[in-house]
Parts: C-alpha cells; sequence; structure tokens
C-alpha cells in the first residue's frame, strides 16, 4: 500500500463577504481535491487541544499522528531538528524572527522577507554583541532563524511556564502587550530591545531602506522550548517515511520521526514556490516510501497577508500541480491512500492561526465513499467523520 498525504498549511477559513458568502477552499476551483471527496470520504480533526498555542508545530505534530499533549515542547527545538543541531537535556531552543517594528506596530514579521544572506549577516552583528559561550545565534532561512541557549555551564532561567508571542499573531497590531512573559523573560526581551541598537545603523538596513524596503529593526524571540523525545513513525506506525517542504518546522519533524526530507529546487516556502516541481519530485519518490507527505505553506503565507486572492490562487496551483499528478500516479501504484488536509485554520480576517477543526477528504483503497462529493469546511463540519483528537486521524487513514 503507498499513502500520499497533502497539507495545504493554514488552508481552512470562514465565508468570505466577497467571495460571495464561501470560504477561500470553496471558492477555489479544485477538481482534483474534488475527486477525492467524490470517490471517498470528507471529515474534520481537530489538530490543536484548546490549553495549547494555535501553531503549526502543535497542529502538525498532530496531524502526522503524534499526541500534542504527551510529545509537544516548543516550535524551535523541532526548527533545531531540521538544521542538524544536537539539543542537550538541559539546552533550550528559541525562535528568532527578524521583524519590522515600528511606533510599535508589527508592520512586518519576515521584515519584508529579507534574505537568508542579509539575515545571517545581521544575525552576525547579533552574535558579536550578544552572544556568549551560552547565547548562540543560528542563521535559518530568510527571517526564520533560532538562538540556542546551551545549559550545561549555567542552568537556563526559563521553564514551561515561560509565554512567548508568534509574531506573525501581531500583524498590524501594538507590541507593547505582547513581549515574553514568566521565567526567562527578562532575558529574552532584554535582547529583543538590544538588538534595535544593533541593526539600527547596519548596512544591510541601510541598503534596504534606500532600495525602499522594510528594515529589520530587531528579532523578536518566541517559541522556546527543549529536545522532545518523540518515537520513530516506523516504531509507532510500521511505515517508512518522506517529507517534502520549504519549511524548517516540518523539515524538524520529518528528522525526528525518522522520515527522510526531500529538498525540491524552487520550493521557497512563500506563494511564489514551485507547485510542479513538489508535485514531480513527491511522484518520483513513490517507489522507495510508503508514505510520501507534501507540505505547502503557501497558503498559510496568504492568510498571514490578508489577501483571500492570493489564498485562492494557492489551493489552486496546489490542486493542479500536486493533488492532480500525485493521484494519478498513485493509481497506477496499485493499492493505495491519499490525504488532502491542513494543518490549523488561518482566517484570512484575523491574518494568524487560530484553533478549530479543519477539514480533510481521504480516498483510495478500502475507503468507502460517503455522501459528499466536494471538498470543503462546510461539507466537512457535516460529516461524521470526525476526530476530536486530531492525532488519532493517523491510524485512521493507514489501517481504517
Amino acid at each position: 500500500m503507498k499513502y500520499a498525504i497533502i497539507i495545504p498549511d493554514g488552508c481552512a477559513d470562514e465565508p468570505q463577504e466577497s467571495l460571495g458568502g464561501k470560504t477561500p477552499l470553496a471558492a477555489a476551483n479544485t477538481p482534483n481535491m474534488d475527486a477525492i471527496a467524490a470517490a471517498g470520504a470528507v471529515g474534520r480533526a481537530n489538530n490543536v487541544p484548546e490549553h495549547l498555542p494555535a501553531g503549526s508545530d502543535v497542529a502538525n505534530l498532530s496531524l502526522l499522528g503524534y499526541n500534542p499533549n504527551e510529545y509537544f515542547t516548543g516550535r524551535a527545538p523541532l526548527e533545531a531538528a531540521a538544521q542538524g543541531i544536537q539539543l542537550a537535556p538541559e539546552d533550550w531552543a528559541i525562535r528568532c524572527n527578524l521583524v519590522c517594528v515600528q511606533d510599535q506596530t508589527m508592520k512586518s514579521f519576515t521584515a519584508g522577507h529579507i534574505s537568508s544572506e542579509e539575515a545571517a549577516e545581521l544575525l552576525k552583528a547579533a552574535q558579536e554583541e550578544l552572544g556568549s559561550e551560552l547565547l548562540e545565534f543560528v542563521p535559518g532561512v530568510s527571517y526564520r532563524n533560532l538562538l540556542l541557549y546551551r545549559g550545561e555551564k549555567s542552568p537556563a532561567p526559563f521553564s514551561q511556564d515561560t509565554r512567548t508571542t508568534p509574531p506573525h499573531d501581531l500583524t498590524d497590531k501594538s507590541v507593547a502587550d505582547d513581549y515574553p512573559r514568566g521565567p526567562g523573560s527578562d532575558l529574552l526581551s532584554e535582547l529583543m530591545s538590544r538588538s534595535v541598537e544593533i541593526f539600527a545603523d547596519h548596512p544591510v538596513n541601510k541598503k534596504r531602506i534606500a532600495a525602499g524596503k522594510l528594515p529589520a529593526t530587531n528579532v523578536w524571540l518566541w517559541g522556546i522550548g527543549k529536545r522532545p523525545a518523540l518515537k520513530s513513525f516506523q516504531e509507532v506506525y510500521g511505515k517508512s517515511g518522506k517529507m517534502i517542504t520549504a519549511v524548517d518546522l516540518l523539515r524538524g519533524l520529518a528528522a525526528l520521526v525518522g522520515w527522510d526530507r526531500i529538498e525540491v529546487p524552487g520550493a521557497t516556502g512563500y506563494i511564489d514556490t514551485d507547485y510542479a516541481a513538489k508535485g514531480k519530485y513527491a511522484i518520483d519518490a513513490l517507489p522507495t516510501t510508503d508514505i510520501i507527505c507534501v507540505h505547502v505553506e503557501a497558503p498559510d503565507e496568504a492568510s498571514h497577508e490578508g489577501r483571500a486572492d492570493a489564498k485562492i490562487k494557492a489551493l489552486e496551483e496546489i490542486d493542479r500541480h500536486i493533488v492532480g499528478p500525485l493521484h494519478e500516479a498513485l493509481k497506477k501504484q496499485g493499492d493505495y491512500r491519499i490525504l488532502v488536509t491542513p494543518d490549523h485554520p488561518t482566517p484570512v480576517r484575523t491574518k494568524t492561526h487560530s484553533h478549530g477543526f479543519v477539514p480533510l477528504t481521504i480516498c483510495g483503497t478500502g475507503v468507502a465513499a460517503d455522501e459528499y462529493k466536494t471538498y470543503d469546511e462546510e461539507n466537512a463540519g457535516r460529516s461524521a467523520l470526525s476526530f476530536d483528537d486530531g492525532w488519532r486521524m493517523m491510524r485512521h487513514f493507514l489501517d481504517g
């Protein structure tokens, strides 16, 4: 049996007045997703427990079949794993965004989608001024970077009660009341504040401003956590897997559960990603794995920008270049199942992640067809196929 999972990140949404009362998913032209719904089942899953943050970290951990109440320790440790960073038991990883804050308002949680090269230069300056044997700034991709606290010689001041706010939750909002809170928050806030001075006259920002681009005004620290102890997917579910994604969070999850990662040229983690390349690489991987998982960040990024039109376009590109070709290739492999589901809702209205159910659709060998013929939030809400604990859905997909 071959399995395929397509994750259109954050695609679940609310009805839009501008779309005649439809959600972006319902408004998009997605004949291949609808074909899966017509041939199989539509349902829903709640991947994020109410007491945990509504982020892609919790949601994708749950989506891959791991109980977040048992395994979630924070977002940054997952991204550290993506870079092959080994965290000792006493170490902490912290997500380090480069952001643009002006007049205490989050103008851009990506610092205008700063380049990786520019980000590396700014973090080099931060390391020189703020780093130590305890603190290490680690460049990643674009605005997505890390800060490591090595706690062997000096125990970290943080705990599970340390609270931070994802910067993408603050788009166009005041940040005044959303600095870190709890144990160790003074250190995090100090680093964030001091980075303002370091970045203010940095050559990277001078060039960006001269070119009419937003500057990276400071680092924003969040997603703090220690190394999780995840069992391998093979051990839990008896299947091998491969992951296609442009996002370190999913790369890290794949590494921690023992999945191979496939790097696709042109995969950007943004709405300009090469959808067709992702589809091709997924098809090419089918003979060498039990499960191929394709994660696409584009719908989530469109929501963060409040752009329903871009979200619809991303969903249509995923349908055309990934879902359709991959489904056809699966049919030629013999017994198969295919699943399409986002991790969490990201409403265009709020521009941020939210708790709540997401729609899913499954078809293939042994999957009985239900009455629903299109894949959207409305049909998912009507279906009897529902997982209050989203992490239980994986077992149903593989064996149910």
